[in-house]
């Protein structure tokens, strides 16, 4: 009963904060008004700025947001304990990642859709744009690349996910077609999409995985495995490599194409898969939890005390490591990049920005119960036929509860061993397909299941993310006063792909590890766009003299936590030397225990990085400390008004938009 009530209270806590704070937010801070013309209505052009049905904006923004960062990140974190991992997700969401979520899409609204970085240029001044647009430029590259990564190897790894991950394609392409050239609804054609998925991953998994290992007969290669003659396509030609670069060419081309063509019906028949899902794990946690196969309180510890001495502390890490899921600074880009150019009606300004993060907290929450009570179910190994069976333990009886989750969070490892993305998704994926398995759902279809839908949220955050990388590139292009050929929509998606790829490939020990190279930076810049979003979303209320007291301690901790993580990952390994030569602070040399900073391992390029990043951010803040005195009550430049017949005025009254009529 545990695992449930923890579930019923949790899911409580968010329907009640959506009604309550998320309308406060609504009509009292952010007044919206469904009588204001919005980006996608007065800058339209039937390619990124499409005037869309509600429901199929939330789709597009929910899944584009998810993406596997509320997977990984609290799979990671609850090797801290499960408590302290909830307690983040459900209030970080309420009052700091949905009220940055929100903030965002509020004032990319009325800024003609203009990314948050674009915006900050006339909140705050122009060098503010120019800092933030670096930050969003490196962000982004590690997230097409970690993503990227993230499919690739959950294809090596879940060869079943396969087919229903690439049928969905041409579907989304189908439904598009039908729904914005032909007027169809929208409803019918989606849920026989489900249907068409669903097919196809139990055709996945009984008759058709697609595992490029055994088709190419190269498994993928370390430097320690290499033999002293190997090839070239032995050490590059295997399947995560090749998948991550079939990866990047379908986002080159998703991503130039007209939203309405793939970006929209994909996402939303994957928020159709995420809520089925939700739905199907749901009813196993409820199944599992009354009949007592899922206890939460006997799987997994509330707050670990068996914590290896190189792991990362809790404080601030907990903060860093769940970014998605209760706060993450790549929302402010979705928000401002995507969403707000495709919002018909300011009123849903709501639904879409704050009610999507909550749901993703509700997801982040799913993902910690089935990493703690569904890993505690049984643990599991695939035999040659295709078959589980169950794990013993020492004694000879099945591996379940506490040695079950032990097993799989093995503490005496050391965090060097755990870090790493097989345990990450594994755990959830195993975790699921546990729950599932409580409704009748055989495990080997569990498993396909639950890998097809981390993959399909990569794919969407994949998507999303390379058209947003155009975005900046083409701002800060511009910016230089750079014109073409690279502010080309087409070169610099190429430009993009092309940094992202190369970073995935090529900037590793081995093939392939790029993205996991970068991933300590990752965490402490994604909190740091977000407390610079919410620097820019307090700077549009403070010249209005809205009231900007309930986002001041979040955009404090966004800024802070990050800086002092990324001082961490920069120093700490060298405890007994910093305690020698500053013996007044030892509290200081005990906080840098471990021994993977990048400074005493000779990580130069990530040290580098890091530098780059906390002097952008001090110059960030510099920037807002001085314009704060001065922009109370004192509104922004306006934009130029528009030239020529773009926008409003040049909709016809009988074009059928995305997603049904206006």
């Amino acid at each position: 009963m545990s695992t449930l009530i923890v579930a019923a209270l949790s899911f409580f806590g968010f329907i009640l904060a959506y009604n309550t704070y998320g309308r406060w937010l609504g009509r009292k801070i952010f007044r919206l008004d469904e009588e204001a013309v919005t980006p996608s209505h007065e800058m339209r052009d039937d390619v990124d700025f499409v005037p869309t049905n509600r429901e199929v904006v939330f789709g597009h923004h929910f899944t584009s947001i998810a993406g596997t960062g509320p997977i990984v990140g609290p799979a990671i974190a609850v090797f801290w304990g499960w408590l302290p991992a909830l307690l983040w997700v459900i209030f970080g969401s309420i009052f700091i990642g949905a009220v940055h979520d929100f903030g965002a899409l509020v004032v990319s609204l009325r800024n003609r859709g203009q990314t948050i970085g674009e915006v900050a240029g006339r909140l705050i001044n122009p060098r503010a744009k120019i800092l933030f647009l670096m930050v969003l430029a490196l962000a982004l590259t590690v997230v097409l690349a970690i993503f990227g990564l993230v499919i690739a190897l959950i294809f090596a790894k879940y060869p079943q996910s396969v087919l229903s991950v690439w049928v969905e394609v041409p579907v989304a392409i189908a439904i598009g077609y039908y729904i914005c050239r032909k007027g169809g609804n929208i409803l019918w054609p989606s849920i026989g999409a489900l249907l068409i998925m669903y097919a196809a991953i139990a055709i996945g998994v009984y008759w058709l995985p697609i595992d490029l290992t055994e088709i190419l007969g190269v498994n993928l290669l370390t430097p320690a495995d290499m033999p002293a003659d190997a090839t070239w396509w032995q050490f590059y030609g295997n399947a995560v490599v090749i998948w991550t670069v079939i990866l990047l060419i379908y986002c080159f081309v998703a991503s130039v194409l007209p939203v309405w063509t793939l970006l929209q019906p994909r996402d939303y028949i994957n928020s159709h898969e995420l809520v089925l899902a939700l739905v199907l794990l749901g009813l196993g946690l409820v199944v599992a939890s009354l009949t007592g196969a899922a206890d939460l309180f006997a799987s997994a510890p509330a707050i670990a005390t068996n914590i290896p001495l190189d792991a990362p502390p809790i404080f601030p890490f907990l903060f860093i490591t769940i970014a998605c899921g209760a706060c993450s600074g790549f929302h402010c880009l979705v928000s401002s990049g995507t969403s707000s150019k495709q919002v018909d009606n300011e009123r849903d300004a709501q639904y879409v920005g704050y009610g999507a993060m909550l749901l993703e907290g509700a997801l982040a929450v799913v993902v910690i119960l089935a990493c703690c009570a569904g890993v505690g179910m049984g643990r599991y190994e695939r035999a040659d036929d295709g078959s589980y069976h169950a794990v013993a333990a020492a004694d000879g009886t099945a591996m379940v509860g506490r040695a079950s989750w032990e097993a799989r969070y093995d503490a005496s490892a050391g965090w060097k061993k755990f870090n790493n993305l097989g345990n990450m998704v594994g755990a959830f994926v195993d975790g699921g397909a546990n729950f599932l398995t409580a409704i009748g759902i055989p495990l080997r279809l569990g498993l396909g299941i639950m890998a097809v839908l981390v993959a399909n949220f990569a794919a969407t955050t994949l998507d999303t993310a390379t058209r947003l990388q155009r975005y900046v590139l083409q701002e800060l292009f511009a910016s230089a006063e750079i014109t073409k050929p690279l502010t080309n929509k087409y070169v610099s998606t190429g430009v993009a792909v092309g940094l992202g790829g190369m970073v995935a490939i090529f900037a590793g020990n081995s093939p392939g590890a790029g993205g996991m190279l970068l991933w300590p930076l990752f965490g402490a810049v994604n909190q740091l766009l977000a407390g610079m979003a919410l620097m820019v979303t307090i700077f549009y209320l403070w010249r209005r003299k809205i009231p900007v007291w309930f986002a001041i301690v979040p955009m404090i901790m966004m800024l802070v936590l990050p800086a002092i993580a990324t001082f961490w990952n920069m120093f700490n390994g060298d405890t007994a030397w910093f305690i020698e030569n500053y013996p007044q602070l030892t509290w200081l040399g005990n906080f840098f225990h471990g021994d993977t900073g990048f400074y005493w391992n000779q990580k130069y390029l990530l040290f580098g990085f890091s530098v780059g990043t906390l002097i952008l951010q001090a110059w960030m803040m510099l920037e807002a400390a001085l314009m704060w005195p001065k922009a109370k009550g004192m509104l922004e430049e306006a934009l130029p008004p528009l030239a020529g017949p773009t926008g409003a005025e040049a909709e016809s009254a009988d074009y059928a938009t995305a997603g049904g009529q206006n």
